[in-house]
């Protein structure tokens, strides 16, 4: 059990930074930036403009006010930026393009996939009785020879995958 808690990571420390970070960065940086603001805003703007205190007549009031006008405003522009905007297709984008890991695995499923279905399609017609052509088995090896000569002299740090999936089209012709 205790081997498998190491194996697990093999930079514990590493993990550790990163997930402190992630707790700092999403949490406590978001609440102490929120108190911050109320706190700060309240006091060195609101209590100075006496219409202002007529609409904010204390800090809690303050608080409640801005939270049930920005918390909704706030989900709205989270909603837009995801699924609206084209601010997250482009993070998508160069999270793709940066990370070997994540990369390699869409090519090699858009591989498989594409294998598959033409192997399924070939094994449907042989299962009819039919036979394959000499254009089919010809085009079967060539797509094979293509797909083992890629998987052979890739890297993981070179741009071959980001290539490949950028002209997938290509690779997969009928």
């Amino acid at each position: 059990m205790t081997k498998k808690f190491f194996v697990m990571g093999k930079n514990v420390v590493w993990r550790g930074w990163w997930y402190f970070r992630q707790g700092w960065s999403n949490y406590f940086t978001f609440l102490m930036a929120a108190v911050n603001t109320l706190t700060i805003t309240y006091f060195l703007a609101i209590e100075r403009y006496p219409a202002l205190v007529a609409i904010f007549p204390n800090f809690i009031q303050y608080v409640l006010i801005v939270a049930l006008i920005g918390i909704p405003l706030l989900v709205l522009v989270g909603y837009a930026h995801w699924k609206k905007t084209s601010a997250r297709r482009a993070e998508v984008d160069i999270f793709y393009e940066v990370n070997p890991y994540v990369i390699r695995q869409l090519v090699n499923t858009e591989m498989v996939v594409q294998m598959n279905l033409t192997l399924n399609q070939h094994i449907l017609k042989l299962s009819q009785g039919q036979k394959l052509s000499d254009e089919e088995i010809n085009d079967l090896s060539q797509l094979q020879e293509k797909l083992s000569e890629f998987t052979k002299k890739r890297k993981f740090r070179s741009k071959d995958d980001w290539k490949f999936f950028s002209n997938i089209d290509t690779h997969f012709k009928k």
